[in-house]
């Protein structure tokens, strides 16, 4: 009984200290921000991209990021190939190619390449509006999408018109997040 006690509180701090994204559909977050607005970012991933599950595992998972994330961030996953219908700015975006035989890779989603996507995984961050700030393709480490997380909350990246600009904006700025 005593062993079983012991490990019923370890499994609780466990659940406790465990900080996750609140993922929601990419209609439900332009509703939300409707209400209250907020940045949103998607996640565009598909199901055999090994950095994509790399940043879920290792970025995604991390305690600050997904705090941050969860305080100024409407966040979205979105599978680019994947077969579900998204209502979005007055149109429809389906995957019309979609074989749903096939376990790999599968054809893009008319959303990813509304939206650029060319690479997996790609985190596309959007303003208050719906409109979209940038694209940022490949896997980033906690501390390299934080970079990219403090940049557009802020709007930083409006300030940034040359490649001086961002080389500065980059040496100036204070890590938070641990690895």
């Amino acid at each position: 009984m005593k062993k079983l006690l012991i490990l019923t509180i370890a499994l609780c701090s466990i659940t406790v200290s465990a900080q996750k994204i609140n993922w929601m559909s990419l209609e439900d977050a332009v509703v939300a921000q409707k209400e209250t607005p907020k940045k949103i970012f998607i996640d565009a991933y598909t199901v055999w991209c090994g950095p994509c599950k790399m940043l879920d595992r290792n970025t995604f998972s991390n305690k600050d990021v997904a705090t941050y994330v969860n305080e100024n961030y409407y966040a979205v996953k979105f599978n680019a190939e994947g077969n579900e219908t998204i209502n979005f700015n007055n149109q429809t975006f389906s995957n019309p190619n979609f074989d749903p035989n096939k376990s790999g890779r599968n054809s893009s989603h008319q959303l990813a390449g509304y939206f650029g996507v060319r690479a997996y995984p790609t985190i596309i961050f959007l303003d208050e509006e719906t409109n979209l700030i940038a694209p940022l393709p490949g896997y980033k480490t906690p501390q390299q999408f934080e970079l990219y997380l403090k940049l557009f909350k802020t709007d930083d990246y409006k300030k940034i018109t040359a490649q001086g600009d961002w080389e500065k904006y980059q040496n100036n700025f204070t890590y938070e997040f641990k690895e």
